[in-house]
């Protein structure tokens, strides 16, 4: 975002735009409102002595909300690797589990978290703490979401029109890019493979395969797959069920 602002164009065309309408206290009131509506109900449950993980589950998805842009897949990126790596809410197979039953069901990919909260309040106490822990997730994901829209609603026009912020925001949709493809990479590395370690080299993480852990009928839908998207053209949904079934045949007959 900052080399977009400073390699932003200050001279390009720019539009008068009609900020009299804008009321800078209705918009702190819209910010103090939502706030609260996010923010307390996490606040009482450190008030109401809930479990830990609640109170953890509860602060990792407001930080998703907050450091986060360019929708699901940049999210799932961030957030695949610290509930596998840091906090070990799930396995890598799980979290792969997660995302294909995120992508086969109906609402929008980030409904993943839901999941991913459940699963680690299931394995922590139970059903009840998975319930729990799922409806936690799902709050925190979701009522940022109505702060940036009720806050920001009444700017976009002048946003748009500022060549600088225009330079930041593409920069980062730029980023944003790179971002989803580091997700494609890490899901397809545990997805084809068994074993990935991970290997820390100063501030940059690799991921290294076993190629002796190499799974053939993986593979083997992932050409499959490839050839009937940019070879036949088909549809997304077309190759997920040609693809679902083949892989569940293949595990019960294989």
């Amino acid at each position: 975002g900052l080399f977009g602002w400073f390699m932003g164009t200050a001279d390009m065309d720019r539009q008068t735009v009609d900020m009299a309408h804008v009321s800078v206290g209705k918009t702190g009131l819209t910010i103090a409102t939502w706030l609260a509506i996010w923010l307390l109900p996490l606040l009482a449950l450190g008030w109401l002595g809930a479990p830990d993980l609640l109170v953890e589950v509860g602060r990792f998805f407001s930080t998703l909300a907050v450091v986060t842009f360019g929708g699901a897949y940049a999210v799932l990126a961030y957030m695949a690797q610290d509930v596998v790596v840091q906090f070990g809410w799930l396995t890598a197979g799980e979290m792969v589990d997660a995302l294909g039953l995120a992508e086969t069901t109906p609402g929008p990919l980030i409904l993943v978290t839901q999941f991913i909260g459940f699963l680690a309040g299931f394995k922590e106490g139970g059903l009840l703490l998975g319930l729990s822990a799922a409806v936690v997730a799902l709050w925190v994901t979701f009522a940022p979401c109505f702060l940036w829209i009720f806050a920001s609603a009444p700017y976009i026009e002048w946003i748009s029109n500022q060549p600088r912020l225009r330079g930041a925001l593409k920069a980062i949709t730029a980023a944003v890019v790179g971002v989803i493809l580091n997700l494609s990479i890490w899901f397809a590395l545990h997805v084809l493979f068994t074993d990935v370690s991970r290997e820390t080299l100063g501030p940059v993480t690799l991921w290294r395969p076993d190629l002796a852990t190499i799974e053939w009928l993986a593979v083997a839908l992932f050409l499959l797959s490839c050839f009937l998207a940019f070879r036949l053209h088909w549809g997304i949904i077309r190759i997920l069920l040609v693809a679902a079934l083949l892989g569940a045949a293949l595990r019960l007959f294989l």
